[in-house]
């Protein structure tokens, strides 16, 4: 049990290495763009396509683990890991190479005058709030993502257990309002 608490002491550092190295990305994707000759226009379906089978993942996950099919709920979660990082890694990609896609502009000029703000009315408040809890939860949930995935992997399973009920809710919830999110702005790309 001592080495498994080892083990989970070093993964834990190399979670909080790996959420700083994220959170860097993130920020600079933000303000850095590079040159690329390729359009990356199928990468934002794509985004919601790797989002809403990580969901469909977590509710199966959920549904095993429930059935006491331990093996099964552990290869759900590793798949909706591996989807998590392809849809960071895409995503990252994407952002670094294009610029931002406004909700409501509607001309694609890159501003949202006072008519396109009028024309979509409520729904760009909808849009924000989702996006902001969106954002805001994929960022505060990622490190703990990790670290209840690192609890099991480690057989701390009572620990796993006790973050899991409230890791679980927010990670299917920032993977439905990402493709959510898509689905309004797509009209703007």
């Amino acid at each position: 049990m001592e080495a498994n608490i080892q083990l989970a002491k070093k993964l834990n550092r190399v979670a909080w290495g790996i959420t700083i190295a994220v959170l860097v990305l993130v920020t600079l994707m933000r303000y850095v763009k590079l040159p690329v000759e390729a359009d990356l226009y199928f990468l934002p379906p794509f985004h919601a396509v790797l989002n809403s089978l990580t969901a469909i993942i977590l509710i199966l996950a959920l549904y095993f683990i429930k059935q006491k099919k331990v093996d099964l709920h552990r290869k759900a979660i590793y798949i909706a890991i591996g989807l998590s990082t392809l849809f960071l890694l895409s995503y990252v990609t994407y952002h670094f190479t294009s610029s931002a896609t406004l909700f409501g502009d509607a001309n694609h000029d890159g501003v949202v005058d006072a008519a396109e703000i009028a024309a979509v009315g409520s729904q760009r408040t909808i849009y924000f709030v989702l996006l902001a809890t969106h954002i805001i939860l994929a960022a505060l949930i990622f490190p703990f993502i990790l670290f209840t995935f690192i609890r099991a992997y480690t057989n701390q399973l009572e620990r796993h257990k006790k973050m899991a009920r409230w890791v679980f809710p927010i990670w299917l919830y920032v993977a439905i309002t990402g493709p959510i999110c898509y689905w309004m702005l797509m009209p703007y790309y």
